[in-house]
């Protein structure tokens, strides 16, 4: 097998896989006497990236591996395949997912700390769903509350290959620094001057607000088609359409 073949055999993998694969899962395509080595693969990687020069997509390395996406400055075009209303993110829930990012393991209650207001149930139950953070531990204090984590689902979203990619924060108390450093969270801030609200507001009234989970209502299934074309379309959407929760 020469090397233009493992260059096109890897390039008809990546498209056809729909989800990033790993260079173990793509060498594990060949059969045992002609699987290429780990340098061959990373190679011909490379060769597939170059290729991607002057295309309007490219291959992207995340935590799970290389998939190929629309390059983000494409988004305003390629956003408008799908007529559906983006997805829309809760404040709240850019502020939770927010310092899970920053400050994994936390618990819950180290969340309500910070932020100052409780934590609406169906925001974690969300964030679970989703497998954007997972429970990694308890804290050895009394009541053994559960430690959160980010996940491999979220590096993948967010388009990054590991947390170090995260920009660094001088003090991750500033959520409004926090939320903007995100990736996901490049969105307008239209709370306007409901601020002060937040902390007059209850558990239970966050959660009339946020329905169901803190989401706009979306057929998971077309969301999930849109990120894996370009996480950059994700963003974009969310400058047009931040939603504003009281929690």
């Amino acid at each position: 097998m020469g090397d233009h073949d493992l260059v096109e055999i890897l390039e008809g993998a990546l498209l056809a896989a729909g989800e990033p694969l790993s260079k173990k899962q793509l060498a594990q395509l060949f059969d045992e006497l002609e699987r290429p080595s780990t340098a061959d693969i990373t190679e011909a990687l490379q060769t597939v990236s170059e290729r991607c020069e002057g295309r309007g997509f490219e291959l992207a390395e995340v935590a799970s591996g290389f998939r190929f996406q629309v390059r983000q400055h494409l988004s305003p075009w390629v956003s408008k395949l799908w007529v559906e209303r983006p997805v829309r993110y809760s404040r709240a829930l850019l502020e939770t997912l927010s310092l899970i990012a920053y400050r994994q393991p936390i618990t819950r209650g180290e969340i309500e700390d910070i932020r100052g207001v409780a934590v609406s149930s169906n925001i974690m139950k969300s964030l679970l769903e989703r497998e954007w953070v997972k429970v990694v531990g308890h804290r050895d204090v009394p009541g053994k509350p559960a430690m959160y984590a980010t996940t491999r689902e979220f590096l993948d979203y967010f388009n990054l290959k590991t947390l170090d990619q995260l920009p660094p924060l001088a003090d991750v108390k500033d959520l409004e620094t926090m939320t903007s450093a995100l990736p996901l969270e490049e969105f307008h801030d239209a709370r306007g001057d409901d601020t002060e609200a937040e902390g007059a507001q209850s558990d239970e009234r966050a959660e009339s607000v946020e329905g169901d989970s803190g989401f706009e209502a979306r057929e998971d299934g077309e969301l999930e088609t849109s990120v894996a074309l370009n996480q950059g379309i994700a963003v974009e959407a969310l400058d047009d359409d931040a939603e504003v929760d009281s929690q």
